[in-house]
């Protein structure tokens, strides 16, 4: 009953209303760069989706979204002064599409009252809400990606006395799962190998030569742009098996293995949610907007796995939106409402499935406390003759026994660093 009043009463206020302001969802994009080849269809998907609200819907809730975009070039710099430009105009919430730009980000939009959300990115202590008010990374963090790969490599068999290696980009974003990966091998016994590679990671012969040498039995990787073109192709120059080397979700697109061809057929990697362009609402997609000329890019990435990512999280937007104009009686939301409308989300199959989703992620709710929700991480994997990526392991639960005491220790500190009060009454 409750969410019925909440529609009744903003269908009431549009048309008691003169015509209301965009709901702005600004894109700190990067469509050029090292990393432009993640940046852009992760852009276009972010921006198709929000087209096709309002084409096919009128927006959301009778408002029409507005999505402008500021080219960061996965710059931290370039990324606060995006947001610096933009927060005027009325900005609901940011996805800064990068660790480095999300940590200076935290403290200014927290000041500022708009929330951020860095999915499945980010400071991954973030996931707890009652230091972190505004900043979100539900469904899942770095921490639920590393121990999501050691789940899946413990359902294979015993990692006692194994060697894992984890390759990872040589900055904020690639240091996230050292910690938990420390601990995890210390509860299962096995070796840990960290090596570090350089921005924008297109020399890596050291770190497979260590590995020929050393013959880790997996590898994990959380690189990104062409750093991981460039770490398949080595191991497929060392032979190293694929079906053995395991990539974090922002390890695992098409871009990342259609460059070594057939030699990363196997090649695994960590997923939030699904793969290919077998939904419905795809279909809305390709007539409401690529083929009314209303298409961000080109229209050719749809299905692609970042592509899938922006719509996602576009998705979780609108939806967070929707929940805000029926908490606060207003399609006319600002950014405070914005916030409080993304703690209380709800995700449901049947609500995916409305949505042209169905089985596109798990289902999730956000709280006060839980900012990341559950945290749950699926497998995916690579079949270079059919081009396709398939998920080949369900959204499974990550360790949250070793997980959470990383969280709550992390946001401690930041708590007591920055005099920050509890949130969560």
């Amino acid at each position: 009953m409750k969410m019925k009043l909440g529609t009744m009463a903003v269908a009431a206020v549009m048309a008691a209303s003169p015509v209301m302001a965009d709901l702005v969802f600004p894109s700190l994009s990067y469509r050029t760069g090292p990393y432009a080849a993640g940046g852009i269809p992760f852009a276009d998907g972010y921006a198709d989706y929000m087209n096709l609200l309002n084409a096919r819907d009128g927006g959301i809730g009778g408002v029409m979204t507005s999505v402008p975009e500021c080219e960061t070039g996965y710059n931290t710099e370039k990324g606060v002064e995006c947001y610096e430009s933009t927060k005027g105009e009325g900005a609901l919430v940011y996805q800064p599409l990068s660790t480095g730009i999300t940590y200076q980000l935290i403290p200014k939009a927290t000041a500022d009252g708009i929330p951020i959300h860095s999915m499945g990115y980010g400071r991954t202590s973030a996931a707890n809400g009652d230091v972190f008010s505004n900043v979100f990374n539900y469904p899942a963090n770095y921490w639920n990606g590393a121990s999501g790969a050691i789940n899946y490599l413990m359902s294979q068999g015993d990692l006692a006395g194994k060697k894992i290696a984890l390759v990872y980009h040589n900055s904020a974003y690639g240091k996230e799962p050292i910690r938990t990966l420390e601990d995890l091998s210390k509860k299962h016994g096995f070796k840990l190998t960290l090596l570090p590679v350089d921005h924008p990671g297109q020399e890596q012969k050291s770190q497979w030569l260590q590995i020929r040498r050393e013959k880790p039995d997996n590898v994990i990787m959380y690189g990104w742009g062409v750093m991981n073109q460039v770490a398949v192709q080595e191991a497929a120059n060392i032979r190293y098996p694929m079906e053995d080397f395991i990539g974090i979700w922002w390890s695992g697109s098409e871009n990342d293995v259609l460059p070594a061809g057939d030699a990363a057929n196997g090649y695994k990697a960590l997923t939030f949610h699904g793969v290919g362009n077998d939904f419905p609402v795809f279909e809305d997609i390709q007539k409401y907007v690529v083929d009314a000329g209303n298409a961000a890019g080109a229209g050719d990435q749809i299905g692609t796995v970042l592509y899938n990512r922006g719509l996602y999280a576009a998705m979780l937007a609108a939806e967070a939106a929707k929940t805000a104009q029926e908490i606060h009686g207003t399609a006319d939301i600002t950014a405070a409402m914005m916030r409080d409308g993304m703690e209380a989300l709800e995700i449901t199959e049947a609500k995916m499935a409305a949505l042209g989703l169905p089985g596109f992620g798990p289902e999730f709710n956000v709280s006060c406390a839980n900012h990341g929700g559950p945290g749950l991480v699926g497998m995916t994997q690579w079949d270079a003759s059919a081009k396709t990526w398939s998920l080949i392991n369900e959204f499974a639960p990550s360790d949250m026994d070793v997980i959470q005491p990383l969280i709550d220790e992390d946001s401690a500190a930041y708590a007591a660093e920055n005099k920050i009060a509890s949130s969560c009454k």
